[in-house]
């Protein structure tokens, strides 16, 4: 999702387009699998829209118990990244074509020409931000694909920060031909707000540096956390405890907040490493780290890309810090989408992004298992001092705002509201409708609807996320994915997967 370093990526792709590796430590299976993956693309060009002058860059390959192979791949036309171009081919034993996932409507025109300026773009694309202080940061021609097709655009970069202090890394796609904006999405992803009820006394990972305990976790891809001070920049300074005790539970102790964004880390990879083998958020061993602290009366916190980090604000009035489990595992799972189908932050893709964080925040919740922090269905229901959740997958629209089933407005929503169906039909997929213990929960059709579980649930999501959606994936979209993913996992016509089917119906997505 993020796209802060524009010419390097094109530098690389210039590499991997000849069928080479961009680094010498690249693996061999990789750039193999990347090889055979765009031969079987050529050669089934028509359907997957490949035409003259288009090359491809490998972003990861996954693959099955079976040797089943999933290549996702970046598109470029002429040289030029196709924003939602992106492609997973799916290659059988003996490197047989499975088909390929798509949501190109067109393949790009060829010989297209700007003309409007990149100066022009960037005025636009500055106008276009809400933040309160902006500039432009960088600018590349790409071509822009959506359900009418493509468009050469400039992606304009507009860096900056909104009246609260959140960074804001704003990218907006301007028409080359005709000047106006054809969408923009944020870098910086950010959901609302604090919570200082921590988890209780626990087990946090740290490393002795001469006489110096070091709030770092060598177990978990080197996860270290740093005090901000009620800085906005920087990674602040490394927490560290002479006797091995970060915080006392209280908001006296500012090593407190520490504690818990090092925990909700450390829960976050072991919920994926435990239940998917994902080794990190970037499947690369690599662990990102966290910030506390972050400016003053901050009631929000985010992930970015750009740092691969984790902030927290400590609350202002009406808020707890933003310290609990389920914003853990909700922010840092927007590293995940972003690594993974790379959901635009825009329309129903921003829509599924947000739903993505939401879903596998709280099932990083019940992973934990936390007797002072137990797995619900609530999004953020420790973060505010009257203790109203900010979301509700059981019946979203409860929050007054989010979206409890699919309709063609739904995409113009705020994606932190839209991602309410997805919301409603993962509830409904795991829990069921109908009253429970965890909420009572409506279809939009009046259906009835058993559910499969947390861990089957999950599954089917990640599986969705990791091998069939791309970066434009829609609802429908996403009902074919999870479609696909249920019947790879438990068969066609299983419970599980005709459950999928009926929940998705529920919420009106058919």
């Amino acid at each position: 999702m993020r796209r802060s370093t524009l010419l390097g990526s094109l530098a690389t792709a210039a590499l991997l387009a000849a069928g080479l590796p961009a680094t010498a430590s690249a693996a061999p299976v990789s750039t193999d699998a990347f090889t055979r993956a765009v031969a079987q693309l050529r050669a089934h060009s028509g359907g997957a829209l490949v035409t003259d002058g288009q090359a491809f860059t490998l972003r990861n390959v996954q693959t099955d118990a079976d040797g089943t192979e999933h290549v996702r791949l970046n598109r470029y036309q002429d040289g030029l990244p196709v924003l939602g171009g992106d492609t997973v081919v799916h290659l059988g034993k003996g490197n047989t074509w499975r088909g390929a996932n798509h949501t190109l409507a067109a393949a790009p025109t060829r010989g297209a020409k700007a003309r409007v300026s990149a100066a022009a773009a960037g005025r636009t694309a500055l106008a276009a931000s809400t933040a309160a202080t902006r500039r432009v940061d960088g600018s590349q021609l790409v071509y822009d694909a959506d359900a009418a097709g493509t468009a050469l655009a400039y992606e304009v970069v507009v860096g900056g920060a909104y009246a609260d202090g959140t960074p804001s890394e704003l990218h907006v796609l301007v028409d080359a031909t005709t000047g106006r904006v054809r969408d923009s999405w944020e870098g910086v992803q950010r959901d609302g707000t604090g919570n200082t009820f921590h988890s209780g006394t626990v087990t946090v990972g740290s490393t002795l540096s001469g006489t110096t305990y070091q709030l770092a976790d060598a177990t978990r891809g080197g996860h270290r956390t740093y005090d901000l001070n009620g800085g906005t920049t920087g990674t602040g300074t490394l927490v560290t405890s002479a006797s091995n005790v970060f915080g006392d539970g209280t908001l006296a102790n500012r090593q407190t907040a520490a504690a818990d964004a090092a925990y909700g880390a450390q829960m976050t990879w072991d919920y994926y490493k435990t239940t998917f083998g994902r080794n990190g958020i970037r499947n690369d061993g690599v662990g990102a780290y966290s910030r506390v602290h972050y400016s003053a009366n901050y009631a929000n916190a985010f992930w970015q890309d750009s740092c691969f980090c984790m902030t927290y604000g400590d609350g202002g009035s009406g808020w707890y810090p933003l310290t609990s489990l389920d914003v853990a595992g909700h922010e840092m799972s927007h590293g995940v989408t972003s690594n993974t189908a790379g959901l635009r932050y825009s329309g129903e893709s921003g829509g599924l992004n947000e739903a993505t964080s939401d879903i596998f925040g709280t099932l990083v919740e019940f992973y934990a298992n936390n007797a002072k922090d137990p797995g619900d269905y609530l999004i953020g229901e420790k973060l505010r001092t009257s203790g109203a959740p900010l979301r509700y997958m059981d019946k979203p629209s409860k929050d007054g705002a989010s979206a409890d089933c699919w309709s063609r407005s739904v995409g113009r929503l705020d994606v932190h509201y839209s991602s309410g169906v997805a919301n409603h039909f993962f509830y409904l997929l795991a829990v069921g409708s109908g009253s429970s213990s965890y909420g009572n929960s409506p279809t939009c059709n009046g259906s009835t609807v058993t559910g499969i579980g947390n861990a089957k649930a999950g599954a089917i999501w990640y599986r969705a996320l990791t091998t069939y959606m791309t970066s434009r994936t829609d609802y429908a979209g996403a009902r074919t994915a999870t479609l696909s993913a249920a019947k790879d996992l438990y068969g066609t016509g299983s419970v599980e997967y005709n459950t999928v089917a009926a929940a998705w119906s529920a919420v009106s997505v058919n």
